[in-house]
């Protein structure tokens, strides 16, 4: 504050044992709370505790004098204490300073008044600079007030009557003719001219108990009017213009906020605009934990057009309550979920504890009981592909390609080499063959090769702390481009030369073409991201020289770059090579020739890249052994196929004994028969026959039996700690590691998977980093858990539907090139293999959840899902209040009581049914 102010010092330990009773009766005076009545405050009241490190007795005695909303001078309270006008005047501005009241200047003079406890006092207390920083008690005093007092409300107030109120986002009603102005934003800006931007009361408070939720406080709330002054004079926000109000409100929409409003002025007006998540809002609270919606929801709710929706999702993870969940289309011959009915709510349910929902904020459902698509939940980084299906249907192929960013940062580079789990799954498979997905990916993600057509998406946030990536293969990448989005200085360590890891140097360029990779890239340097190549972490600069360059994180994707050994005689022989080290050495360049017979052991995907690479090299005729049966080897099927056109041969069945070899070099490799891999249990376990053996010449064997992790010097000196496998002990949800700065995601955590997987686990790791360097978040609070469930396959029905033939891109084998000679489908092409998509899923609204802010209608690429108004409740002014809910309260006793009456009769009815 410009002017002096009381400086307030905490109360004594054996004050706050005892209680301070002028404090108490201030909390009993200002809740309008008859002492010792049924009702009134104690000492472990929030009321109470709220006020008690900062008012003194002094104070109290000035406040008492007041009634709520009164509007006093220190000349009006002077002679109603006892005190002179300057020390009536101190104290007030003492109450103020704290935000037990308001200031205004009016005609000339500072005038008083306080408020309600919520939204009022509590808010401004909380959002005082220092207060709840120092005095913890005040925030956690504001949390328990909407936690103890919220449950008492369930049900009791009618709908648009609750202390606070959702406005929904004004594009969302634009079409509704039936709108009334107060549930227009706009409209409560135009009737002020002075504004203020604050940090979230809210959210300060999940802060300072170290539960956020990820979403920050900082510049959130909108105060007008009579509040915006007493924000600006109190230094609890600052002065903006009308123009800065239209664009917080705008980047809050944005970011998947939604608007309240204090709901207590009456005449259709307020004084302040919040912009709330679900997730940390003390108001949506009331909704979530006591599904007491009707005492925070606006006039409307959504509602989904099942032929036009997608399933995409985006209006699911958007909701803030949770009332959006993804379900099927499809008709089936067992029952559905087609939308949400609640059989009991609070409007007519004695709505007792049992009913509640206290775990809101980790138990987020994504998914209703019976299932979505297949194809989302199949895929590891759950991206929307029925969604950029439909949106490559109408040929919008930039918004496809945002559509499949939201998860996937490297289209391009998943569309040509992903082990495409999503056609697996996908429901057209069982009438004909699934959907070419990938195709349809990859000729979406080709716009991001043409750099005029490139898809760089806007960052959300600056908030600029610098995080380290140690490792720029898909998880570090991924996770570099996620926070870059968020604004944060990212900085990727690589120790060769060029960023891309194992799609750089680990996959050969007849799959994945360098510049399709280098392109992808480039979208992060376009967004900030610095790339350090040539620096080995642990070797050049370890992790503790790093945070002392300031580094607030570090997320650790190395990769499982390293071969495995075989564990037989000779295998260290001349002529014996590591497969990886092989491909990678030719992807780096080197002029490597293989003349002679080639020997590949191993049957996965790397092993034919090696076997296919090594007919480009110079290799006289290719064989491949592995243990697993043409059924049981672990390589795709296409990936087979087009070994066998380059004419390498694979020999199923047999597992190397010893390496034969001649003054030290290889001549040939010893088999003998597997008869089975897997046990009963499904479990690796080979059985050979070793009667049956046999040896193949070779001039060069190759060994692909799997990858593992070379950690170097990289984690000397931290206290992370390694499974026996070499893999890094982490958190599955957070992947945070026994060192709590460090992060891990891809094959250093789970061992060698796919590209996708380590995409997924890149997102999860800014998420997780997010929230880590940020004060006062929770790496689990308020976070969607991802938890997909797929339909019931088995009980569709799909008579009705007609073959159709899956569109096959142009291809043709040229054993010696490294040019990918698949072809990309062409237009006509894609346009008909996106009708053969079925369409099986499709979003599902509980209408008595939602409380309509619109977040869901403005995420929608596809007009399916819209408000509609359900309801026409205005808001009342505080003193009217109690005859509007006095009425409301009868009613629902008697709804009660004739529900009871009737469950009764039937259950006496049953046994006769």
């Amino acid at each position: 504050m410009a002017e002096k102010t009381m400086q307030t010092t905490p109360q004594t330990a054996e004050a706050r044992r005892t209680g301070r009773p002028k404090i108490l009766a201030l909390a009993n005076h200002i809740g309008r709370k008859k002492p010792g009545s049924k009702g009134a405050y104690d000492y472990e009241a929030p009321e109470y505790l709220i006020l008690e490190p900062v008012v003194t007795d002094e104070m109290a005695d000035v406040c008492m004098t007041m009634a709520i909303r009164e509007k006093v001078t220190a000349e009006d309270v002077a002679p109603r204490c006892g005190k002179t006008v300057e020390q009536c005047h101190e104290l007030l501005l003492g109450l103020a300073d704290i935000g037990v009241c308001f200031v205004n200047t009016i005609n000339g003079k500072d005038t008083f008044w306080y408020d309600t406890w919520v939204p009022g006092i509590m808010e401004m207390m909380t959002n005082h600079p220092t207060n709840p920083i120092k005095y913890p008690q005040i925030a956690e005093a504001f949390e328990a007030y909407g936690r103890i007092r919220g449950a008492g409300t369930a049900g009791m107030t009618p709908v648009g009557v609750g202390l606070m109120r959702v406005i929904p986002i004004e594009q969302a009603i634009d079409g509704e003719s039936r709108r009334a102005s107060y549930e227009e934003l706009s409209k409560h800006i135009e009737e002020h001219d002075i504004f203020s931007v604050s940090n979230c009361s809210c959210r300060t408070v999940r802060e300072i108990m170290g539960e956020g939720c990820g979403h920050l406080k900082e510049d959130m709330c909108i105060q007008m009017g009579h509040a915006a002054e007493y924000y600006i004079r109190t230094g609890r926000g600052r002065k903006v213009e009308k123009e800065e109000v239209y664009e917080i409100l705008r980047r809050a929409e944005e970011n998947g906020l939604m608007h309240e409003i204090p709901n207590l002025d009456g005449n259709g007006t307020t004084h302040a605009i919040c912009n709330c998540c679900g997730c940390g809002c003390l108001s949506m609270r009331t909704a979530e934990m006591f599904l007491n919606a009707d005492m925070v929801r606006s006039n409307y709710v959504s509602q989904v057009d099942r032929d036009k929706c997608v399933a995409c999702g985006q209006c699911v993870e958007n909701c803030p309550v949770n009332a959006v969940q993804l379900g099927q289309k499809l008709c089936s011959t067992t029952p559905v979920v087609e939308k949400i009915i609640r059989v009991d709510t609070p409007r007519d349910t004695e709505w007792t504890s049992d009913r509640w929902n206290p775990e809101y904020r980790t138990n987020r459902k994504n998914v209703v009981d019976t299932g979505t698509a297949p194809c989302k939940t199949e895929c590891p980084a759950h991206i929307a592909i029925q969604g950029y299906i439909k949106l490559a249907a109408l040929g919008n192929y930039t918004e496809a390609l945002e559509l499949i960013k939201k998860e996937n940062p490297f289209p391009a580079v998943c569309g040509r080499i992903c082990n495409r789990r999503c056609e697996s799954a996908c429901t057209r498979g069982d009438i004909d063959e699934p959907i070419a997905i990938d195709e349809i990916k990859k000729f979406i993600a080709d716009q991001d090769l043409n750099e005029s057509r490139r898809f760089v998406p806007q960052k959300r946030h600056d908030y600029g702390k610098p995080v380290a990536v140690v490792g720029a293969g898909p998880a570090g990448l991924s996770c570099a481009y996620f926070l870059a989005i968020d604004g944060y200085k990212v900085t990727v360590f690589e120790k060769q030369q060029t960023p891309g890891g194992m799609l750089m140097l680990g996959i050969p360029a007849f799959r994945l073409e360098k510049d399709v990779v280098r392109a992808e890239i480039e979208v992060l340097r376009e967004l900030g991201v610095e790339f350090r190549t040539g620096v080995e972490v642990g070797k050049d600069i370890t992790i503790a020289q790093l945070r002392e360059q300031g580094f607030t994180a570090f997320y650790i994707a190395v990769g499982a770059q390293a071969g495995r050994r075989l564990g037989v005689e000779g295998e260290d022989a001349e002529g014996v090579l590591s497969g990886i080290d092989f491909v990678r050495r030719v992807n780096l360049g080197e002029k490597l020739q293989l003349p002679g017979k080639v020997l590949v052991i191993g049957g996965g995907n790397v092993a034919i890249d090696v076997a296919r690479t090594a007919t480009r090299v110079g290799a006289d005729g290719v064989e491949m052994y592995c243990l697993e049966s043409a059924q049981e080897m672990p390589a795709s099927p296409d990936e087979v196929e087009e070994a066998k056109e380059e004419n390498i041969a694979i020999q199923n069945g047999w597992g190397p004994v010893r390496v034969v070899t001649e003054n030290g070099r290889v001549t040939g490799v010893e088999f003998r028969r597997c008869v089975s891999v897997f046990n009963a249990e499904h479990r690796f376990a080979p059985v050979f026959d070793d009667a049956d053996r046999k040896i193949v010449k070779a001039d060069w064997v190759l060994l692909s039996i799997g990858q593992s992790i070379d950690w170097g010097t990289l984690l000397q000196g931290t206290a992370v700690e390694c499974n026996p496998n070499g893999t890094v002990k982490a958190d599955p949800f957070t992947y945070q590691t026994a060192e709590e700065d460090i992060f891990v995601g891809g094959d250093a955590y789970t061992g060698p998977k796919f590209a996708i997987d380590a995409i997924a686990a890149g997102k999860q790791g800014a998420i997780s980093i997010h929230r880590f360097v940020q004060p006062g978040q929770s790496l689990v609070l308020g976070r969607d858990r991802r938890a997909y469930k797929a339909l019931n396959k088995a009980a569709l029905e799909l008579d009705s539907y007609d073959s159709m033939p899956r569109q096959q891109p142009r291809h043709e084998a040229k054993p010696s090139s490294f040019a990918d000679a698949r072809a990309t489908f062409t237009e006509e092409q894609l346009k008909k293999e996106t009708e053969r998509c079925l369409g099986c899923g499709a979003a599902v609204v509980d209408e008595f959840l939602c409380v309509g802010c619109g977040q869901c209608t403005t995420k929608c690429k596809f007009d399916a899902i819209s408000l509609v108004r359900r309801y026409d409740g205005e808001g009342v002014s505080l003193m009217d209040m109690k005859k509007v809910v006095v009425p409301n309260v009868l009613k629902r006793k008697v709804k009660i009581q004739l529900k009871n009456v009737r469950r009764a009769f039937q259950k006496k009815e049953a046994p006769h049914a």
